[in-house]
């Protein structure tokens, strides 16, 4: 069984309290209505996933110091940011359970403060000359950008192969986990070339990779309630289950899987059978296995270091992101 995020935590509990003290001074503004925006993203946060992976990478790294807090503060200024403007993007209402900005506030002003974020998240690292944080985590925005529109692209043309899906989810997901793993060892250690900064980064992108397959397989049931949500198929998101089952069903099934995923409204009974289609074959352990292999890849690099809370932690993390049902 996982472990609970919160004993993962355990080893930078009081790091992670100081943290967000930190995150939200680097928040404030002069404006009231950016302060209340602001506030409510702080106060519905989600799992915090990303700045605890900057503060356990430096903890095995070397340790955590002032720049590790402006590093975690950066990452998730721009990781805040993007889910923002990602609502504004998908219309989405809803964020985590509660209303979007983009629901309470509108285009306009959730635009903007995605914005305000991003900027802000800029001068943090500026004023304090942290430019080789700020280039890992710039990196990982411009490849998370890339990897959207290479999505939308080929979604549009329903061509998508194993490795286009595999590039896609490395940019568009992996890409901020690694920037935030890289970003904690960076902080940590003085020489640029400790092997620590790579190995974090890539520690990083095997459970992004990893992270986003475990969200790829809850269309199919694999989640806390044991029902598939069929959300990509009427999204016409192509992920590796379904690419699999193209890949080795036969002609019949799957004209009849691109014929669905051709029309604008989906019924029902069609995302259904599209389900139930994927299921049949072995698109879905085909996917568990592939997830696995990142997993092992990364619990690898972090046996690597010597026994401590932070090691045990992320290998925590990792049981916890295979098994995870949300």
């Amino acid at each position: 069984m996982p472990g609970k995020l919160s004993d993962i935590k355990n080893p930078v509990s009081e790091e992670l309290k100081f943290f967000e003290k930190e995150f939200k001074n680097s928040m404030k503004s002069s404006v009231p209505l950016l302060n209340r925006i602001t506030h409510y993203l702080t106060r519905h946060k989600g799992k915090q996933i990303r700045p605890l992976l900057v503060l356990l990478s430096a903890e095995v790294s070397g340790g955590i110091v002032d720049k590790t807090y402006r590093a975690a503060s950066l990452v998730e200024l721009l990781h805040t940011a993007s889910l923002v403007h990602d609502d504004v993007v998908d219309d989405a209402l809803e964020r985590r359970g509660f209303f979007s900005v983009f629901a309470l506030w509108k285009k306009k002003a959730a635009v903007l403060i995605g914005d305000y974020l991003l900027a802000q998240g800029l001068l943090l690292a500026v004023q304090h000359k942290d430019y080789d944080i700020l280039e890992t985590v710039s990196d990982a925005v411009r490849q998370m950008s890339e990897g959207e529109l290479l999505q939308i692209e080929k979604s549009r043309q329903l061509n998508i192969t194993e490795e286009e899906y595999f590039e896609i989810i490395e940019r568009k997901t992996a890409s901020l986990l690694a920037a935030a793993c890289k970003a904690g060892a960076i902080s940590a250690v003085t020489d640029p070339e400790n092997a620590a900064v790579k190995d974090m980064w890539q520690f990083g992108h095997h459970i992004g990779v990893a992270f986003q397959m475990k969200d790829d397989l809850f269309d199919y049931g694999n989640n806390k309630t044991g029902k598939p949500t069929g959300n990509d198929i009427r999204e016409k998101k192509i992920t590796l289950p379904l690419i699999h089952t193209l890949a080795n069903t036969d002609k019949k099934a799957r004209r009849r899987i691109i014929r669905i995923l051709k029309k604008r409204k989906k019924s029902n009974e069609h995302v259904r059978l599209v389900i139930d289609l994927v299921l049949s074959g072995d698109g879905v352990s085909y996917t568990e296995q592939k997830m696995n292999e990142h997993l092992d890849m990364a619990r690898e690099i972090v046996l690597r270091y010597p026994e401590a809370g932070a090691r045990e932690s992320l290998l925590q993390l990792i049981n916890f992101i295979g098994k995870r049902q949300y």
